[in-house]
């Protein structure tokens, strides 16, 4: 039985991007580009820092799952290459496409 390579690569994609906008969340600067005035509670941007580092660490588990490693690093390192100037265009043009990455921000940080 053939393995789904192609599963694993496109999960290690979407963790990447994810990661990264977990990541960019969890600063000021970009949060009040994305869900306006408010500023993250204290635990907010510690569990998006978290996520971030997990889904990047997942992102390059799920590498070494579809290739050998030499190919796995490569093909990682790419993929982190695409997916940092991916969020911050979309900082910069469309950011309130990231409120996708977490929908329920301006509830948690104003405390409701």
């Amino acid at each position: 039985m053939a393995e789904p390579i192609w599963l694993y690569q496109a999960g290690a994609a979407a963790a990447s991007v994810v990661g990264f906008a977990w990541l960019s969340l969890a600063m000021d600067a970009h949060w009040h580009q994305v869900h306006g005035g408010t500023t993250p509670a204290r635990a907010v941007r510690a569990t998006l820092r978290a996520l971030g580092t997990a889904s990047l660490l997942a992102s390059a588990l799920l590498c070494f799952a579809a290739d050998r490693p030499s190919m796995a690093v490569l093909v990682w390192l790419m993929l982190l290459a695409g997916s940092a100037p991916l969020i911050a265009l979309t900082l910069a043009f469309r950011p309130r496409l990231l409120r996708a990455a977490w929908p329920w921000g301006d509830r948690i940080a104003r405390g409701r």
